[in-house]
């Protein structure tokens, strides 16, 4: 993988640029205002990254991360992504995002919404558990002994396998959870969320601690609906 395409250019994304950028390999950001309202990220992240529209990141990236809120997931440009992976780092938020009857009633997961409007993509969850502040200081370099681990779920096996390359490169192990349908286990309010990854609590005030597979592990099985 040479080039990965960013769909939302906020904490998540931004993050995610950066972290690539300093893998080596090359971005394209994007967001829903246009690609002039980014040159300030662009700029600071270098010559290997450059803005676009969503449908030309989608278009770039051997990789896609869409990083948008819950309420816009219907707005990613389904035509540009048709045989790519896409990572969902999203989460529901009913306050932020409004109600949605499946996810309220448990009957399907936001990634699961996401692949629906995406059927010709491949999706994968991932980076949706994790505080960004977090996430950006906690990579290391692979059989590092305080490396930190990542879940991630999707339904096509090459897709995740695709998507665990991407998290070592960025610096971080993967455990694999199974299905879009058990992304649930990863949702805001389970064990996984945040909490793993912060020396105290609440996890969004305080350092972040690295956290391996053994406990991600422990934090997935743990969730109850």
């Amino acid at each position: 993988m040479t080039t990965l395409g960013l769909i939302g250019a906020g904490n998540i994304g931004g993050t995610l640029a950066r972290l690539a950028v300093a893998a080596g390999l090359d971005v394209v950001v994007s967001n829903s205002r246009g690609p002039e309202t980014l040159a300030e990220l662009v700029k600071e992240l270098g010559d290997k990254a450059r803005a676009g529209t969503p449908e030309e990141a989608a278009a770039a990236g051997d990789l896609v991360v869409v990083t948008v809120p819950m309420k816009a997931y219907q707005q990613v440009p389904g035509d540009a992504l048709v045989g790519k992976v896409v990572i969902d780092t999203n989460n529901y938020y009913p306050e932020r995002d409004g109600a949605f009857a499946d996810l309220d009633a448990g009957v399907a997961t936001s990634s699961e919404l996401l692949q629906r409007h995406l059927p010709r993509s491949r999706v994968v969850k991932a980076f949706n558990n994790i505080l960004f502040k977090h996430l950006g200081v906690l990579n290391r370099p692979a059989g590092a002994t305080d490396r930190t681990a990542l879940p991630i779920a999707g339904d096509d096996t090459d897709a995740k396998t695709a998507v665990a390359q991407l998290l070592d490169q960025l610096g971080y192990d993967i455990v694999d959870i199974g299905p879009l349908a058990e992304s649930w286990r990863t949702q805001p309010g389970t064990p996984v969320y945040g909490t793993p990854y912060a020396a105290e609590q609440p996890f969004w005030d305080h350092p972040a601690t690295p956290a391996d597979s053994e406990t991600i592990r422990k934090a997935v099985d743990s969730a109850e609906r």
